[in-house]
C-alpha cells in the first residue's frame, strides 16, 4: 500500500530566528519513498542540510520576522502488514553488546535511570529477560498510564510520568525507555508518522507519534507502549536518547507555533 504523509507548521517570530528542524523521513525508509518530503517555506528562505550524531537528517534555516509556513508532503510505500515481533527471553550480557548500544543504557534528560532503577528491578527483576521483558515493561506502562493531551508538558520526565500516571505518547515512550535501561536493555526513543490504518474509529487528532526501539535478540526491535499492539504504516523520522535529541524544531529565539497539522492518509486506487 501507499501512504501520503506530511505536515504544515506555521511559526510567528518577532525577529529573525535560527531554527534547526528534524522532520525528514529517516534514511532507513529511503527505498520506500516514492515522492520525497521536500521542505517548502513561505516566504522562501535559504535552507541547509546535515546529519546529526545519530544519523538523523536535519534542516537548518533562519525564519524571518513575522509568520513562516513550513510544509512537506511525501508518498511512501508500505507493506500494509502489522509489525512483526519475534520475542524471546534471550538477553545480551553487557560485555556482549555492540558499542553502538552502550549510550542507550545510560540515563538522559527525560529518562532518569537513577531514580527508576529500584522501581524497575522490583517490578521486572523476576520476569523473563530480553524481548519478553521489554514487552512486560510496555504492558505495564500501557496499563498504568492514562492518555490525555491536557497532561502534556515539555518538561515532563519519565519519573514524573511514573508518579503522575498520566501523559501522551512521548511520556509512555520515555518511561518505557528508562525502565528498559534500568534492566540493562539498550533502548532508544523514536518519533515519526503513525496513521490509523488497521484500527477502528473513533480516530484522534493526527500528530507525530513517539515509540521506542530496544536491542534484543541481536537487533533493534520496535515497541510501542502507547498503543501496545502491532501497527500498520509506522514511518520513522528520527531516533535518539530521548525527546531532546529528536525535537521537530529547536528555536533560538522567541516564537509562537500558530498552526500545526500532520497527516497520514492511505492512497486508494481508482
Amino acid at each position: 500500500m501507499q501512504l501520503r504523509v506530511g505536515y504544515e507548521l506555521i511559526y510567528d517570530c518577532p525577529q529573525p530566528t535560527p531554527m534547526p528542524l528534524m522532520l525528514n523521513i529517516h534514511h532507513t525508509r529511503a527505498s520506500d519513498v516514492v515522492v520525497p518530503d521536500c521542505l517548502t517555506t513561505n516566504p522562501a528562505v535559504p535552507v541547509a542540510f546535515y546529519r546529526d550524531t545519530f544519523g538523523n537528517w536535519c534542516t537548518r534555516l533562519v525564519l524571518p520576522a513575522g509568520q513562516t509556513r513550513l510544509s512537506a508532503s511525501a508518498i511512501v510505500n508500505d507493506s500494509g502488514l502489522p509489525e512483526a515481533h519475534a520475542l524471546s527471553d534471550r538477553q545480551h550480557a553487557l560485555p556482549d553488546l555492540p558499542e553502538e548500544c552502550l549510550q542507550f543504557l545510560l540515563g538522559s534528560r527525560y529518562c532518569e535511570t537513577d531514580r527508576l532503577s529500584d522501581v524497575a528491578w522490583s517490578l521486572f527483576g523476576q520476569s523473563p529477560g530480553g524481548g519478553l521483558r521489554v514487552q512486560a515493561i510496555c504492558d505495564y506502562v500501557h496499563q498504568h498510564i492514562a492518555f490525555g493531551y491536557q497532561d502534556a508538558r515539555s518538561t515532563k520526565s519519565a519519573w514524573e510520568v511514573f508518579t503522575e500516571r498520566r501523559g501522551v505518547c512521548r511520556d509512555y515512550a520515555h518511561l518505557a525507555v528508562a525502565l528498559c535501561r534500568c534492566m540493562n536493555i539498550p533502548a532508544r526513543y523514536c518519533t515519526g508518522y503513525l496513521g490509523d490504518a488497521g484500527t477502528q474509529p473513533p480516530y484522534g487528532v493526527m500528530d507525530f507519534a513517539a515509540w521506542l526501539e530496544a536491542y534484543v535478540d541481536g537487533r533493534w526491535q520496535t515497541f510501542d507502549p502507547r498503543n501496545n499492539v502491532p501497527r500498520i504504516g509506522r514511518i520513522l523520522i528520527a531516533r535518539g536518547r530521548d525527546a531532546t535529541d529528536v525535537a521537530i524544531s529547536n528555536a533560538f529565539g522567541p516564537n509562537t507555533l500558530v498552526g500545526f497539522k500532520v497527516w497520514v492518509d492511505e492512497i486508494h486506487g481508482t
